[in-house]
């Protein structure tokens, strides 16, 4: 792993703890957000409660796909970055892939108080506005502009089952994922409580739990 003194030390087995950790990882749920005046963001205390099972406070910021931006916590980076070693690197698509992805991954710390920071040249990348949707994507975080999250949302839920069809065709003994109406309707955008009961506040002093207006794309 990598200190905050720029050091990178050994975690059990070269790092064979870091596979396991990030592969049990579940990062779940739609958080609206907004970014405060340093462009930053604060990630939902029940997501930041299975970061931090990774005993790292830094995470790294790259281009992700659909014009969103992607947030892997270490351990989760470490694995992808494997898993692309893993890969003939004489394609050329391959390196041109890992030229861009590598070139504009940028570090980030998580902060005390869940914030973390977007770099500016990241956001300009994808037009990403203060009013922002956090997604849990399974082992990373995508961030999202809300009115591009919406128009996505709107344009793919119709196509649910499609879309699980197609992604189950080749696995098996996994469980099909319930249908759902094929009808539009407006992103889902949860929120939590701290455990006493109050709302926890977003960097821009909204309780989390604030209602969010929702656009339907026309």
């Amino acid at each position: 792993m990598l200190t905050r003194r720029g050091e990178w030390v050994c975690l059990g087995r070269c790092g064979s703890q870091w596979s396991k950790v990030a592969k049990n990882m579940l990062l779940t749920g739609t958080f609206a957000r907004s970014l405060d005046e340093k462009n930053r963001f604060a990630i939902p205390k029940r997501l930041r409660q299975v970061i931090s099972r990774t005993g790292s406070t830094l995470a790294y910021v790259a281009p992700g796909t659909d014009g969103s931006l992607i947030l892997y916590p270490e351990a989760a980076f470490s694995r992808l970055a494997a898993q692309l070693d893993s890969v003939s690197p004489t394609g050329q698509d391959v390196r041109a892939f890992s030229r861009l992805f590598y070139a504009q991954a940028q570090i980030v710390e998580i902060d005390s108080q869940g914030r973390v920071r977007v770099p500016p040249e990241l956001a300009n990348l994808v037009n990403l506005g203060k009013e922002i949707v956090l997604l849990g994507v399974r082992d990373h975080l995508e961030v999202w502009d809300r009115e591009r999250w919406e128009t996505y949302f709107a344009k793919k839920q119709p196509h649910y089952d499609d879309l699980a069809e197609s992604a189950f065709q080749t696995t098996t003994a996994v469980p099909r994922p319930m249908a759902t109406p094929k009808q539009r309707e407006p992103a889902p955008v949860y929120s939590e409580s701290s455990s006493d009961g109050s709302s926890e506040r977003t960097p821009d002093g909204l309780p989390d739990d604030a209602p969010v207006r929702v656009v339907r794309p026309r």
